[in-house]
């Protein structure tokens, strides 16, 4: 299976419907929920979020990925600042939040903004999630679990060994076999900072 994603944006800039649906499919969900958080109506979301979405695949064909991470991440940014800001005028007499969404998107777009960072950090906290869904299928049950327990809860080694029935030396194995995984999926879309 091949999930890598700077090789999904590929496929999916040469047209595949497949891959395309499945960008669409990740991406969706972070920018619906992304919107709406920001006082959108749920119809108004529906529609920039969708607008969001018909840029990408307009933009995709000359995206050019440096390579560098976060840099896609960074280009949806801007997309879904700028659409914003597009509905937000358009629509500027109804537009839930008036002048406080237009700055919002203004925020959006700028880098250093803290509301940027959000963006960023969000989305990374997204993909991860996300990459580890589709590839728990490669595992065993008791090496995902060894993983979740560890990074996600915190446990000690010893702990997660003893409540698994497992070695000590699996449940590291299982958190570095997971971990490299999880880094192969991410390479190119977040900073390896993100990565648990």
């Amino acid at each position: 299976m091949d999930l890598t994603s700077l090789s999904l944006l590929e496929r999916a800039k040469s047209g595949s419907n497949p891959d395309w649906d499945r960008l669409v499919a990740v991406y969706r969900p972070l920018i619906f929920n992304w919107l709406r958080r920001q006082g959108l109506p749920h119809d108004a979301t529906e529609e920039l979020t969708q607008d969001v979405l018909m840029s990408v695949f307009r933009g995709l064909a000359t995206f050019a990925h440096p390579g560098q991470a976060g840099a896609f991440r960074g280009w949806l940014r801007v997309i879904t600042a700028n659409r914003g800001r597009a509905y937000w005028r358009a629509d500027q007499p109804r537009s839930p939040g008036g002048s406080d969404f237009h700055e919002l998107m203004r925020q959006l777009e700028d880098p250093h903004s803290a509301l940027s960072q959000q963006w960023d950090r969000e989305h990374d906290q997204h993909i991860v999630r996300h990459l580890l869904e589709q590839i728990e299928g490669e595992f065993p049950a008791k090496t995902m679990q060894a993983f979740r327990r560890q990074v996600f809860d915190g446990a000690v080694p010893a702990a997660v060994a003893a409540e698994l029935g497992i070695t000590v030396g699996a449940v590291y194995l299982a958190k570095s076999r997971v971990l490299a995984r999880l880094r192969k999926e991410a390479e190119g879309l977040i900073s390896a900072e993100s990565l648990p």
